[in-house]
């Protein structure tokens, strides 16, 4: 049987919009999601996520606050909800984003999750800065790489979360590189409870 297309390869298209197009565009696409936007500069990036893309973003969020939960830590997940920032031109909408510590949306999450399945488009690390995004995780190759945004913006990259230093990224990253999601679940949370 064949597969289409999207299983595996991200679809993107761009428009170049102003604020006011863009803000137009969101009203009118209000609730009908599923398709992710990145916006800078006057230029709009719609993409449709592939099977392979959601896949990976669902074992990352889960395996991340399975570690929440076991470490005690208070995580709240705001999915891929839109993030925008007028007076510096940009917007998204991360694979994942969560609040570290309180139940309430501040404004802005503490950390966003993207995982680059395919290459081009807009430079997210870019947007999250302008949108002060404190922590970026990017899923590239089968492991996370952890940017850390510095105090007069820009990121520096990392081999530790600021967020969670005792987090230990490349187990993480190996469990999450695990196709099959309860499995990758099942044996992450043997490892947690080993040490």
């Amino acid at each position: 049987m064949l597969q289409p297309a999207h299983d595996t390869i991200d679809q993107r298209i761009f428009f170049d919009f102003d604020w006011d197009d863009f803000q137009r565009f969101l009203e009118l696409r209000s609730e009908r999601r599923g398709n992710r936007i990145t916006y800078l500069d006057g230029v709009l990036e719609i993409m449709s996520p592939s099977h392979m893309r959601e896949g990976i973003k669902s074992r990352i969020g889960r395996l991340l606050e399975l570690w929440a939960t076991f470490e005690e830590i208070d995580l709240s997940s705001w999915g891929s909800t839109t993030l925008k920032k007028k007076s510096s031109k940009a917007g998204a909408e991360p694979d994942e984003c969560y609040v570290v510590g309180r139940a309430e949306w501040p404004g802005r999450p503490d950390l966003a999750i993207e995982v680059s399945w395919t290459s081009g488009g807009i430079d997210k690390l870019e947007v999250y800065d302008r949108l002060e995004v404190p922590e970026v995780w990017f899923w590239e190759n089968d492991r996370l790489t952890i940017h850390v945004r510095k105090p007069r913006g820009g990121y520096a990259k990392r081999s530790k979360s600021a967020l969670f230093p005792t987090l230990d990224i490349e187990t993480f990253s190996a469990h999450a590189a695990d196709p099959d999601q309860p499995r990758a679940v099942r044996t992450f949370l043997a490892a947690l409870r080993k040490n």
